[in-house]
Parts: C-alpha cells; structure tokens; sequence
C-alpha cells in the first residue's frame, strides 16, 4: 500500500501545518505551550484526520475545511493519550518511542496540558477559518462534546479502568471499546455529514461506519499489544495481560479475536461500498487499520 501511506503522510503534514499555524497565532505566552506541542506533535500517524478526509471525498468537501476539523480532533485524541499515560490511569512510560508526557516533564503539566489541547479543540472549531455555517459550528461542536465526554472517550476510558482485573462479557467490552475509541471515529465521519448538511438518514449511517471503524482500530491495538514488536510499535507491548485488561484477546484469545475482526472488516467494506464509486481512499483505509504492526 505504497500510494496509501503516501496520502496518508500527506494528510498528516497538512494537519501538522495547521497545527503549528494555531500556536503561532496565539497571542500571548504560557508555559504549557511546550508540554502541549511535545503531546501532539508526538509522530502519530494523524489517521483520525485521514479517516475525516476520506470521509469527505466522497462528498466532494472542501479539504481545508476537513483538515481544520481533523486538526480539532487530534486534540482531543493527544489530551486523551497524555492523560491516558498518567500513573493514575495506565501509567505509561513510553508513547510512540519517546517519554510520555508526565515522565518528561511531571504529572501536573501533562494533566494541564492535556486539557489545554481538549479546550484548544474548541477553540479551533469556533474559530472564523472554519468557513462553514453558525449552525452547522454549533452542532459540530454538540457532537465532539458528546464523542469527547462522560457517554464517549472519558466514560470508555472510565469503563477500562474498572474492568481491570474483572471477568467481563463480550457485550461490555465491546460497548466500553465503542465508547473509548469509537466514539471519536464516529465524529470523523458523521462530521462530513454535518457541514455538508445531509439528513439524518446519512449521518446516522455514517456515524454507525466512524463507530465500527474506531471498534476495529481499537480490537487491532489489543492484537499488536499481544504479538507485536516493542520495539516497532514504539512501547512496551504484553502489557494489557499483566495489566488485567479487559479485552477480546483476553476474553477470547489471539485467533478467535482475529476472526473476529476480519468479520468486522468485511461488514465495513460493504457498508463503505454503498456510499458509492469515490469510497476507495476510506476501503484502504480500513485495509490500513487490520494489516497495521503499530
């Protein structure tokens, strides 16, 4: 998938650029600035604003709009991951290959900085680059506040801490994962539907498509974690076992949890095929996502 990664890097760069364009815009100085910009621009593959991106061709969006978007999104994706690194939750040394934020500054700034960038992401959807309707700037930021709190990224990252080391079943684990990381990809999609004002029907439908796409990355992170290369992947990895990670590995094993998946990416394919011919960059992606090793 050579041409993939090459869209995929691109897409990246733009989110970056815009990224860095916001810091430099902000008047004034603060000292959180440099732990905020060490957590988001952290090497991440930026596939939150790809899938956004992906989403929105077949639509025919504009590609600033969706990288201003996918810009609000990686944000709140980098806040989750910094606060998500701290002792008290999976008390993580390592992100991506580098000291994660709390080990390399202290446990107040990444608490601070991360959320400072779940604010900032407001701030950017607010903001007048962003040339879409008042309206529709409302219901977006509706939407992420729901993705982004108590019913989505917060309540599932609260889920898989008091799963810890609990016997689980296959429904609230799966729940827990739709919540935790799906809820995100859910906004990725049903955000193009948003700003292009297409009706409930559509969005509904994308949305349920963001969801499973975020179910399939996150069930693909337990499976590098238990058969991947620290060493690739950037972290330790066999760490959700010793953890007592409630998982679909943990509850049903490395094979069975792989079929699994495989039949999610199928239902995924043909759900993406019906939204028509221009759909290929969102199928790759979705291949990208199962045949990842981090």
């Amino acid at each position: 998938m050579p041409y993939f990664y090459s869209k995929l890097n691109s897409i990246a760069k733009s989110t970056d650029i815009y990224l860095k364009n916001v810091f430099l815009k902000q008047k004034g100085q603060s000292k959180l600035i440099k732990p905020m910009k060490y957590g988001l621009f952290s090497g991440g593959k930026r596939f939150r604003s790809a899938i956004l991106v992906n989403t929105g061709k077949i639509f025919e969006t504009d590609y600033k709009e969706l990288i201003i978007i996918g810009a609000a999104v990686e944000c709140i994706h980098s806040y989750s991951l910094i606060h998500d690194d701290l002792p008290s939750m999976d008390n993580d040394d390592f992100r991506r290959g580098k000291l994660s934020v709390h080990k390399k500054f202290n446990e107040f700034t990444a608490i601070l900085s991360g959320n400072s960038l779940l604010t900032l992401a407001f701030e950017i959807l607010s903001g007048k680059e962003l040339k879409v309707s008042q309206k529709n700037k409302n219901e977006l930021i509706r939407v992420l506040s729901n993705c982004s709190g108590s019913f989505g990224l917060a309540g599932g990252q609260y889920s898989d801490l008091i799963f810890e080391n609990k016997k689980s079943s296959q429904k609230n684990i799966i729940n827990m994962q739709r919540q935790k990381t799906g809820e995100l990809f859910a906004f990725c999609c049903e955000s193009v539907a948003i700003i292009n004002g297409e009706n409930k029907k559509i969005r509904n439908k994308l949305r349920k498509i963001g969801a499973d796409i975020g179910l399939l990355f996150q069930i693909t992170d337990d499976l590098i974690d238990y058969k991947g290369d620290s060493k690739i992947v950037g972290k330790p990895t066999k760490v959700d076992a010793k953890k007592g990670k409630a998982t679909l590995v943990s509850l049903l094993g490395y094979n069975k949890t792989l079929n699994f998946a495989k039949k999610l990416k199928k239902k995924l394919d043909q759900q993406i095929r019906k939204l028509g011919k221009k759909s290929n960059d969102l199928l790759e992606s979705v291949e990208f996502i199962l045949n990842r090793k981090f």
